[in-house]
């Protein structure tokens, strides 16, 4: 199920009519008249009704001599939610690309000439500098903390915070002396 149709559908049961003409299509299928007496609508609200339904996919109709007749469409509702959800976006690309200029835009921001010019308090602007400096550590190498303080070093004097930030964070693991850099 696509993203529109699964909003179309969402959208169309958020409303109390339409679940109680659902439940009475589940039990059989009927005409704009017999749902309407059953309900106690018009059959002009039952007929709105029925084709907000139709649209979304939730009811089909077929024609049986003068009555069109309306049945609820099963295999709609036997769609995992799970699986609705986690469809792919038709927007995957624009909010990658809206996440890598925010991205950019905090580099450049904090970032001049290679350094880092103070340490962000916000944790999302802090957690993309930190992995920007550990771009400059291979993943799962195990390092002395001299290193990991030399090489930090090369972007902010305070390499104390920054390497207890980057713990935190789980960009980097530490065993006594010894850290490790995590995927």
């Amino acid at each position: 199920m696509t993203e529109e149709k699964a909003i179309a559908l969402f959208k169309c049961l958020a409303d109390r009519s339409r679940l109680q003409i659902l439940k009475s299509l589940m039990e059989e299928d009927m005409y704009v008249e017999r749902l309407a007496e059953r309900l106690a609508l018009t059959p002009a609200t039952i007929s709105f009704h029925l084709r907000k339904l139709e649209a979304s996919g939730a009811v089909k109709s077929r024609k049986e001599q003068y009555y069109t007749i309306y049945s609820v469409e099963k295999d709609v509702f036997r769609l995992n939610l799970l699986d609705v959800v986690m469809e792919k976006s038709a927007e995957v690309d624009e909010q990658l690309q809206r996440e890598q200029q925010y991205r950019q835009k905090v580099l450049d921001t904090f970032f001049v000439y290679g350094k880092l010019t103070s340490i962000p308090a916000q944790r999302k602007k802090k957690r993309i500098c930190l992995e920007k400096i550990a771009e400059d550590f291979e993943i799962s190498r195990v390092y002395e903390e001299k290193e990991v303080n030399e090489l930090i070093l090369r972007y902010h004097e305070d390499y104390c915070t920054i390497r207890r930030d980057m713990i935190a964070e789980g960009i980097f693991k530490r065993e006594g002396t010894l850290y490790t850099r995590m995927e």
